[in-house]
């Protein structure tokens, strides 16, 4: 059965805790059937190890507009937050409806949003629609909250 939306198919990959390594492998095994050219470029988009679609897009957004000083999965305490700027504290975390169907994952997302407030990190929170249909807000909204933190 073909998958409509690949991305949607390695955002569940990543998000179980297969590693990089393994999708690439497999990928390797699998070079010229159907579907391949598309995997492969699936692959190069999730190099820089976002870990979703959603994430992937932010940082091209970013890289894109010339904003740098982010990090990819910054740990803070227990928690590692989607992309942060540390030296800004400022954490932006993206939310996929995919990952978010869980309760338990729900919850820790809310739990980590209160942990980062204690800690004196501003959070913003973008979701892939918004950061696809809008991106000129999600960029112009992350660079005045630099801005306000600088």
């Amino acid at each position: 059965m073909a998958l409509p939306d690949g991305s949607t198919f390695l955002d569940r990959a990543l998000h179980r805790h297969i590693c990089f390594p393994a999708l690439y492998r497999s990928f390797c095994r699998n070079m010229g059937r159907t579907g391949a050219s598309a995997a492969g470029r699936l692959l190069v988009a999730a190099a820089d190890r976002a870990d979703s679609a959603a994430e992937r897009l932010l940082v091209r957004l970013l890289r894109d507009a010339g904003i740098d000083g982010w990090v990819l999965g910054h740990r803070l305490g227990p928690y590692a937050i989607d992309l942060a700027f540390p030296a800004h504290r400022l954490a932006i975390e993206v939310d996929g409806w995919a990952y978010h169907v869980d309760p338990d994952r729900f919850r820790n997302d809310r739990r980590k949003g209160n942990y980062l407030a204690r800690c004196g990190w501003d959070l913003l929170r973008f979701t892939w629609h918004g950061l696809n249909a809008q991106p000129d807000h999600a960029v112009a909204e992350i660079r005045e909250t630099l801005a306000m933190a600088a």
